[in-house]
């Protein structure tokens, strides 16, 4: 409706319709305004503001008596608080005394070079009375040196013998390659492979590292490398996943990737899915790729498995859980509904500073049941984090009606009350998280990879990614040496027999050197 102010009706109810139609459009401006410096200020933090989520304690002060009164019904909550803050401080200085200052000692297995440098004949005699000296100790000092890699080239010769009376002619057998006619052994795939996906070095980068070398690699040549290699290990990848899908709980997450698309003039957006079991699914990181976010990928990579899955809420995951032939429960992340609070603080500071201090509240009760069982992880919860999960939910239904629902506040205050069962289905098995951090945690290799690469070329180049992906992140998590461990595996994997995989797989293959270390000692 246009209004003229030089022209305004006489009429009085038209002037209150006009006034209150000003009203309602100022009112709705002010929301765009207050949505889009939310925004603005998410995005300011993201590019130039400090990652981790983190709070000022101080401020945390300031509503404790507003808490604590809360909880009171949960008398054992304060006791237990302060024999934590307790166990952290003397935790902390046990830390501090263990760590020390000074250099750290090189490891013991570093090839050690023994140089000695001693006085000349001349020099071994005191000065004094012309007495040869006798030798009573030596000074040790350590250097660190840096040998440069070198490439090398092996000649496999196979000598060939021929009857004298021309029946055939006769040679050893070739040993198997990793790639069959390809040029690489199996250390410079690895090699390869662990510079790429492990320490996030491009191919245009190795092709120019390798030219110092006096070798000519195309990135092309080297990317065709590594779908061969993705291809040698895939059994492996199959076997750690179902080793993953036998855990009672199951976290992921995903992460956006760029893909290249000869069809468009752009890049388009593919996913990389990462899937974390328990204590009962082995410790191995799996990394899945699809071309999109829809349900189809986890639902593929999840058929079969019976049991908890922890995510965020996404909602390709809700007809999974619907289903009653997936017999799968949802457990929720807490991490995913604090971070709604904590960038609330920028359009609502009182509000989100005491939803902040009650999750604190429920973390201080996880980290007091770090290392317990998991029935006695489950009693403490009941105990401790039960009355304080009440207390939160009773301020968020008294706070709802008093913010606006499309407000940072109002989206955080309904993304966690609408999933409130799942945010509380931690509480009922000592097995679950309280949130699916390892997931996320497992997902900054390709965040950190992604800002290098920059792209995959396909998505079979996304599905190379995820399986060399998935071994190197493994390795790093069960502290192997990833160029080490994929060095054996891609010598040995296409002769190896498929019913003894499971000795290939990371942990199993460390156990072994290590035993066959040790017994090479022995001897």
């Amino acid at each position: 409706m246009e209004i003229d102010p030089h022209n305004l009706p006489s009429e009085v109810h038209v002037l209150q319709q006009i006034v209150l139609q000003l009203l309602q459009t100022v009112e709705d401006k002010d929301q765009l305004l207050a949505r889009v410096q939310h925004q603005l200020a998410q995005l300011l933090r993201n590019r130039y503001g400090q990652k981790r989520e983190r709070i000022d304690e101080n401020q945390l002060f300031l509503f404790a008596a507003q808490i604590i009164a809360a909880s009171q019904r949960a008398s054992t909550a304060t006791s237990g608080e302060e024999s934590t803050a307790d166990s952290l401080t003397s935790k902390e200085k046990k830390e501090s005394e263990r760590r020390g200052h000074g250099r750290r000692p090189l490891p013991k297995t570093l090839e050690r070079q023994r140089v000695v440098f001693d006085l000349e004949e001349s020099q071994r005699q005191c000065q004094h009375c012309q007495t040869p000296m006798q030798r009573i100790g030596e000074d040790v000092s350590e250097r660190l040196e840096f040998i440069p890699a070198s490439l090398q080239v092996i000649e496999e010769v196979r000598p060939k013998y021929a009857c004298t009376k021309g029946c055939g002619v006769a040679a050893a057998p070739k040993p198997a390659a990793p790639i069959e006619k390809g040029l690489p052994g199996p250390g410079l795939l690895a090699h390869v492979a662990v510079s790429k996906y492990g320490d996030h070095v491009p191919l245009n980068r190795m092709e120019s590292i390798f030219q110092r070398h006096g070798v000519e690699l195309s990135r092309k040549t080297m990317c065709d490398w590594m779908a061969a290699g993705a291809e040698l290990a895939s059994p492996v990848w199959e076997r750690m996943k179902e080793i993953v899908l036998t855990s009672k709980a199951v976290q992921t997450d995903d992460r956006p990737v760029p893909v290249l698309d000869r069809k468009l003039t752009r890049t388009r957006t593919g996913r990389i899915w990462t899937y974390v079991g328990d204590r009962n699914g082995g410790p191995y990181i799996v990394y899945d790729y699809t071309g999109n976010r829809s349900r189809e990928g986890p639902e593929e990579f999840l058929r079969g498995y019976h049991g908890y899955l922890q995510a965020d809420a996404y909602a390709a995951y809700d007809a999974m859980f619907k289903n009653p032939r997936r017999s799968l429960t949802e457990v929720a992340c807490w991490a995913h509904s604090r971070r709604y609070f904590f960038e609330a603080q920028t359009s609502d500071l009182c509000r989100a500073t005491v939803m902040l201090a009650y999750i604190q509240l429920l973390y201080e009760v996880e980290r007091e049941a770090r290392n317990a069982t998991a029935d006695q992880r489950r009693e403490l919860r009941q105990a401790k984090s039960r009355p304080i999960l009440e207390d939160i939910k009773n301020y968020l239904l008294a706070e709802k009606p008093k913010v606006l629902p499309k407000s940072p506040m109002g989206v955080a205050i309904d993304y966690t009350l609408s999933n409130w069962e799942a945010l509380l289905r931690y509480t009922e098995d000592g097995d679950l998280e309280i949130d699916n951090n390892r997931a996320e945690r497992s997902l900054r290799s390709i965040v950190v990879g992604r800002r290098n690469w920059l792209f995959y070329g396909s998505d079979k180049g996304g599905r190379t990614g995820a399986v060399l992906s998935t071994l190197i992140a493994s390795c790093k998590h069960l502290c192997i040496e990833p160029f080490a461990y994929l060095r054996d595996l891609f010598a040995r994997i296409s002769t190896h027999p498929h019913h003894q995989l499971d000795d290939l797989l990371p942990d199993k293959w460390f156990l072994a050197q290590q035993n066959a270390s040790s017994a090479h000692e022995e001897t």
